[in-house]
């Protein structure tokens, strides 16, 4: 998943609570027990992470089915 997900756009955004332009980093999200890296937009203050709608609704629905089903 590292990295196909962010865009000029997404970088485009800043921290509603620091200001700062987000940057991408590696980050580990956790569903149901099971870990994931990715490469997502987070502030470089605070650590807030922007999750990308097409990721949550598209890529991270199909992975959070899967973890469902079994």
């Amino acid at each position: 998943m590292a990295g196909l997900y962010a865009t000029e756009k997404d970088l485009a955004w800043t921290c509603a609570a620091c200001g700062k332009a987000l940057e991408l980093k590696n980050v580990e999200l956790e569903y149901m027990g099971s870990r994931f890296k990715v490469e997502l937009p987070c502030c470089p203050n605070c650590g807030l992470t922007l999750i990308p709608e097409d990721l949550a609704r598209g890529k991270m629905q199909e992975v959070e089915k899967l973890l469902e089903d079994k």
